[in-house]
């Protein structure tokens, strides 16, 4: 594999910081298996590129779209990859727990700590139990996506005299203030085909890490603590003191269940305008409507903490980690090697990207945007990863979602909880 490499690649590659001396793994050949296809696999390709480059070492990367039932297949075999990038942890710990992953080497957890923002909720993220019960890191993170923004017109903002909230006290207060103008804040939608209920999942995640300590979220989603434990039928109710208030959302709280969440947003950009904000991922200017410009048309804030709460600034979100299922020559170095700016930088050129990174170079990023997602990243105290996405499936995409559009439809958050945590039961 032997790719062309952009300009800006070969520049890095001349001033990567901590470079090994190139030609000391040549013949050395490492396999990589992700989720990655077209078009990011060939920038996946251009980042080994530069490894190759400082190394020697070949790396071969292969994308499938069964991934995460091929690895499983391949680390029961003996055949699996030198490196999986996971996209989600949880399949990460379900494979050291069998024994079928390595652990990074020893000052990788000290490295993570001191140079990715909120360092040690990375750590957390990559260590699981290995077969014998004990804790070890596995997992580098590389490349995230942001959940925890609230996305609103410029114009209708400077139109109203609104000032951006940075908290969540704030917030609240301009929530009510826009209906004391006779407008209406939010625009909320839960509906996503078979997959409707779902963000309203993160709502209510977003909202336990603004009310409660990490831990408590942590025991939470693997169901040490109940589903209806007082501190989550809270943090629900916290999601329903917005959507279930017909004075708060577009349509009333009774279109909350059936608008689509691909709709919903939509409302901001009508005149006069439908809502002010929508609360979603980094992903969701996809379905805005065409010619939109981020940064002039629409633009976004971080979702903000309680600043009463003294809680930090939690960040919601996901992101794929690279982990070694079959250990060999030059492994554990291209792990090492994404420690690298110059491993990120050559992503974030072409966006879609964003790292907790701390020594990446801003001017890096492809565009405004995108450095001001990254800075939202980089404020982080805290990383959480999307919940629902690590609990069981019957639980966080079948009882979470469904038991959501029952409480956006007006049942109590408590019976909810308790449907929720009688469905896990059901499974253990």
């Amino acid at each position: 594999m032997k790719t062309k490499l952009l300009a800006t690649a070969a520049a890095v590659a001349l001033t990567a910081g901590g470079a090994h001396a190139g030609g000391h793994l040549d013949g050395v050949q490492i396999t990589v298996s992700g989720t990655w296809l077209s078009p990011e696999a060939e920038i996946v390709n251009e980042i080994f590129d530069l490894f190759e480059e400082q190394t020697g070492a070949e790396v071969s990367y292969v994308g499938s779209d069964s991934f995460e039932q091929q690895v499983i297949i391949d680390a029961e075999a003996g055949s699996a990859a030198n490196i999986s990038v996971f996209p989600q942890p949880g399949l990460a710990a379900d494979l050291a727990s069998r024994g079928f992953l390595t652990p990074l080497q020893d000052d990788s957890a000290d490295w993570i700590r001191e140079n990715y923002a909120a360092g040690q909720s990375w750590v957390d993220l990559g260590t699981y139990a290995d077969e014998n019960g004990n804790d070890e890191l596995y997992g580098m993170f590389f490349r995230v996506d942001l959940k925890s923004l609230v996305w609103y017109s410029p114009e209708n903002f400077e139109d109203a005299g609104y000032e951006i909230p940075t908290t969540m006290e704030d917030l609240k207060t301009l929530t009510d203030q826009i209906v004391a103008d006779g407008e209406t804040p939010w625009c909320i939608g839960l509906g996503s085909g078979a997959a409707t209920g779902w963000p309203a999942t993160d709502w209510v995640e977003d909202m336990l890490l603004r009310t409660q300590p990490p831990e408590v979220y942590d025991a939470w989603v693997s169901n040490e603590l109940p589903f209806d434990a007082p501190e989550i039928v809270a943090a629900i109710e916290e999601f329903g003191a917005f959507a279930r208030n017909d004075a708060y959302v577009a349509g009333g709280a009774g279109a909350v269940a059936t608008t689509d969440f691909r709709d919903s947003p939509k409302g901001m950009f009508s005149s006069p305008p439908q809502c002010y904000m929508h609360r979603q991922a980094s992903f969701i200017p996809a379905f805005f409507p065409e010619g939109t410009s981020v940064g002039e048309d629409v633009d976004f804030f971080y979702f903000p903490a309680y600043e009463g709460k003294d809680l930090g600034s939690p960040v919601l979100g996901a992101g794929t980690l690279f982990a070694i299922t079959n250990p060999g020559d030059g492994v554990q170095e291209l792990i090492e090697f994404l420690r690298q700016p110059a491993a990120h930088e050559i992503w974030m050129s072409y966006g879609g990207f964003l790292t907790p990174h701390t020594g990446v170079d801003p001017a890096k990023f492809v565009d405004d945007t995108s450095r001001g997602l990254n800075e939202v990243l980089l404020g982080a105290t805290t990383f959480r990863f999307d919940g629902s996405d690590l609990m069981p499936g019957a639980i966080g995409a079948g009882a979470f979602w469904t038991g959501m559009v029952d409480y956006a439809g007006g049942a109590a958050a408590a019976d909810v909880a308790s449907g929720i945590q009688n469905s896990w039961d059901a499974i253990k």
